[in-house]
């Protein structure tokens, strides 16, 4: 386990590498949840994502015999790029071993510091098994994306940085994937502050931290389903999960619905886009059973492509209620829709879709039913549309998010 003063030196061997991410005050997550929420935006980070922190302190440690021989890598994205930029830096030759389905803007970002990508396997496991192969057959330096106490040590670097910025926080939220990031933060600000609590989030379909916990030891998930493809780790690493034993409080889960509401929330109101897996702290902020203490939420990155952003905005707006979905039963008769579309008009809802069926509805022969999208102003705007609807003696089912996101 390492020492406050290991934290201090790391920070110094990365100041030439890193970003100081200046901590941003939230009113609406403060809001959300109670308690006064600031946001460490690690996303702005070189390579967009906190991984560079740790794979630079790791490889800039190596022996002149070590670099030599260069390093490998396994990873979903955001080590890989840490890794190549780092050996980039250093003059080392890096391979990385990347998922099959890695988002293409990772493997592109990854060959462009100039490491040789491999892509292999479903998911990080599977990647993670070739790069070891790869390693004993060239000789080349494994660097571990997180269960490594040189890796542990730079992530925890983050953690000096909020307490040096806000040396009254109260509880700081960190992801959890595979449990370096929240292995080094908890273990950092513990050691600089023993009474700060730390709080670890991890999706729900990815859920290897608790279910490490619940048996004592690593165990690995039979099923791994997140879109939070940065943490989608079906085995926690050995040594960070003795960090999270000694240093962190709690551990809570997020579900998918939960990630893309808090995506919206962060695009729109603070102009700041992260990953998936980067937005798992601001997710669970909802989880925190205190108020009024002053919570700290580390956005860990922000590599994701373009088509992903727009599924999460529309997906986004779904959950908030900015996009209501209802059906409607009417009378089998010309002038029906003009009526409906007045209504809307009336309530200052925009129509985005309409869906008129004379032959969906077979339980009432006079009645075709109306499938209708609109834009609202949230859950209030929607209740009104509700109750004028009901006034003109319509009555409106309103379709459930899951339904409309499955489709």
């Amino acid at each position: 386990m390492h020492k406050l003063y290991d934290f201090m030196e790391a920070r110094e061997r990365l100041s030439t590498i890193t970003v100081k991410t200046k901590l941003l005050h939230s009113e609406v997550f403060s809001d959300e949840c109670g308690n006064d929420v600031y946001i460490k935006p690690e996303n702005l980070q070189i390579t967009g994502s906190f991984k560079v922190r740790g794979a630079y302190n790791k490889i800039s440690k190596l022996t002149n015999e070590e670099k030599v021989r260069g390093v490998i890598a396994a990873s979903a994205g955001n080590h890989a790029q840490g890794v190549a930029l780092a050996a980039k830096r250093l003059g080392i030759k890096a391979t990385i071993v990347m998922p099959k389905h890695t988002p293409l803007i990772k493997v592109n970002a990854t060959r462009q510091y100039g490491a040789d990508v491999v892509l292999y396997g479903e998911i990080y496991d599977e990647a993670y098994q070739k790069a070891m192969e790869l390693q004993k057959e060239h000789g080349y330096v494994f660097v571990h994306p997180f269960d490594d106490e040189d890796v542990i040590e730079g992530q925890g670097t983050i953690a000096l940085e909020v307490l040096e910025e806000l040396p009254d926080a109260d509880v700081l939220l960190v992801p959890v994937g595979g449990g370096g990031i929240v292995a080094g933060i908890a273990a950092a600000a513990k050691l600089k502050n023993p009474q700060i609590k730390i709080i670890g989030v991890e999706p729900e379909g990815a859920a290897s931290c608790k279910a490490g916990l619940a048996a004592g030891h690593p165990v690995k998930l039979d099923e791994v389903s997140t879109i939070a493809d940065g943490t989608a780790v079906a085995t926690i690493g050995t040594k960070t999960l003795d960090y999270v034993k000694q240093y962190v409080d709690e551990i809570v889960t997020v579900s998918d619905y939960e990630l893309m509401e808090a995506f919206l929330l962060l695009v729109e109101k603070h102009k700041l886009v992260a990953e998936n897996s980067g937005i798992l702290p601001l997710a669970g902020l909802k989880k925190l059973k205190c108020r009024g203490k002053k919570v700290v939420a580390i956005v860990s990155g922000g590599n994701i492509d373009v088509l992903t952003i727009s599924s999460m905005i529309n997906k986004g707006l779904v959950l908030r209620g900015r996009i209501f979905t209802f059906s409607v039963n009417l009378p089998d008769k010309p002038g029906q829709l003009v009526a409906v579309s007045q209504m809307l008009a009336d309530a200052d809802a925009n129509v985005i879709k309409l869906d008129h069926n004379q032959f969906k509805n077979l339980d009432r022969f006079h009645e075709v039913e109306l499938q209708v999208t609109v834009e609202t102003n949230g859950e209030e705007h929607i209740k009104k549309i509700i109750e004028d609807f009901k006034q003109k003696g319509y009555t409106i089912k309103r379709l459930n998010s899951t339904e409309i996101l499955s489709e």
